[in-house]
């Protein structure tokens, strides 16, 4: 997300294993906090922090297999999965700018697309999230 160093800021009390939408609301707070632009502005700025975490995953796979002549192995699969996590916080921050209920539309959306993806016939009973859509029809 940052290269920055942030020891200095950070509290020393966190926890090993963080609560996932307890460390959105908490990362969402401290970005707005500290953010540079406000307004419009500001949420299209965080919405194209995502793509540059997605082109830091794809420099991470262009380095894990050495498909640069120039620069050979610079990366490791261990650096991709922490680069894609990255993107996930990142999305989820976004997704967080956009709307206070991040846990409860992630959650719909993610039955939605399980849903439709695993049975497309709607066979699959899930408990949450509208009936699926027809096939071909947009997530």
């Amino acid at each position: 997300m940052t290269d920055q160093d942030t020891r200095a800021t950070a509290p020393t009390d966190l926890p090993d294993r963080p609560d996932l939408w307890t460390s959105i609301d908490d990362l969402w707070a401290w970005l707005d906090a500290n953010r540079q632009a406000a307004g419009q502005e500001g949420v299209l700025l965080r919405m194209l922090k995502l793509s540059e975490e997605v082109g830091e995953v794809a420099e991470a796979v262009i380095g894990a297999t050495g498909q640069n002549p120039r620069k050979g192995v610079t990366h490791t699969w261990e650096d991709v999965q922490a680069e894609l996590c990255d993107v996930v916080i990142t999305a989820l921050v976004a997704l967080r700018t956009l709307t206070p209920d991040t846990r409860e539309v992630f959650t719909r959306h993610l039955a939605r697309v399980t849903r439709r993806s695993l049975d497309p016939s709607g066979a699959v009973h899930l408990t949450e999230g509208p009936a699926p859509r027809a096939v071909g029809e947009a997530p």
